[in-house]
């Protein structure tokens, strides 16, 4: 019997609603018996192991008499998506403006695929990253601006630096 995702998602999200919670991410990984679901949460103010535990409770339940995961056995993990979460969705460029983040492009910017900067501002579809405190690795080459625009459409992968 095939996982309805669109089911999971529904419910993963209806419950964390009723919690204030946000979902990040879900990932379903392995098959058979070594099935994973795995779901990343946020709150503003940060994530607690009450918020982890009663969301793994509530949605394990209602998975259970919906029987929305046939097919036997599998894992259930809740957790905050970390100090250097993924950053996806629009409303995570605009949530974490004046955040350092590491970022990788689909096509290069100013002959460089690889960034750390300050988020600056995001608006319309558009990033500007200050790379000027970023380590060398980042750095576009020599002569280049300080502050890059990138489209969010550009980009392929983001994530949060922790500074610590």
């Amino acid at each position: 019997m095939a996982v309805d995702l669109d089911q999971i998602h529904a419910i993963i999200e209806r419950v964390a609603a009723t919690s204030g919670l946000e979902v990040v991410e879900i990932e379903l990984r392995g098959g058979g018996k070594s099935r994973m679901l795995r779901i990343f949460i946020d709150k503003p103010g940060g994530v607690t192991h009450e918020d982890c535990a009663g969301l793994s409770r509530e949605v394990s339940t209602i998975f259970d008499v919906e029987d929305a995961m046939p097919g036997g056995a599998y894992t259930l993990e809740v957790s905050s998506p970390g100090l250097d979460r993924k950053l996806f969705r629009a409303a995570d460029f605009e949530r974490f403006q004046g955040s350092r983040v590491k970022l990788t492009t689909r096509e290069p910017v100013n002959g460089n695929r690889h960034f750390e900067g300050r988020l600056e501002h995001f608006a319309d579809g558009r990033l500007t990253l200050d790379i000027t405190e970023a380590r060398k690795k980042f750095r576009p080459k020599e002569g280049t601006a300080e502050k890059l625009e990138i489209e969010l459409a550009n980009v392929e992968k983001a994530n949060l630096v922790p500074e610590i």
